[in-house]
């Protein structure tokens, strides 16, 4: 992908925040124990830098989703948003995490920045 203006990276981030508002509201409905999700990136280094985390409320709700087919619906959700949002990816699924309010309680005391920021 060429080296975005800062106009064109804040349209894109604008565009990237609906179909991802929109790929959330979706699994909220389909997959137990999902919460909300975020994303990160770094425009100096962008794409590379995409980080799409699907946050779930315990652990071992992560951890059934993730080892289900749940996880091949995440991962579908995510790369249909980047698509509708005109971000092309050779390898989505690497831009994915995968965390959960309980694992950032225990190590984080729940601050999600530090958290996100330390990936």
């Amino acid at each position: 992908m060429k080296v975005l203006g800062k106009r064109e990276m804040a349209r894109l981030e604008r565009e990237l925040v609906a179909c991802l508002t929109e790929a959330c509201e979706t699994a909220k409905a389909e997959i137990v124990g999902f919460s909300w999700l975020t994303h990160r990136l770094d425009p100096e280094d962008f794409p590379g830098s995409l980080r799409v985390t699907w946050v779930f409320e315990q652990e071992a709700e992560k951890a059934a989703a993730v080892a289900g087919e749940a996880k091949a619906r995440m991962l579908t959700l995510t790369r249909l948003a980047l698509e509708q949002a005109g971000i092309q990816l050779d390898h989505p699924a690497w831009h994915v995490r995968f965390d959960s309010e309980e694992a950032c309680k225990q190590s984080h005391a729940g601050d999600w920045i530090k958290r996100l920021n330390r990936r």
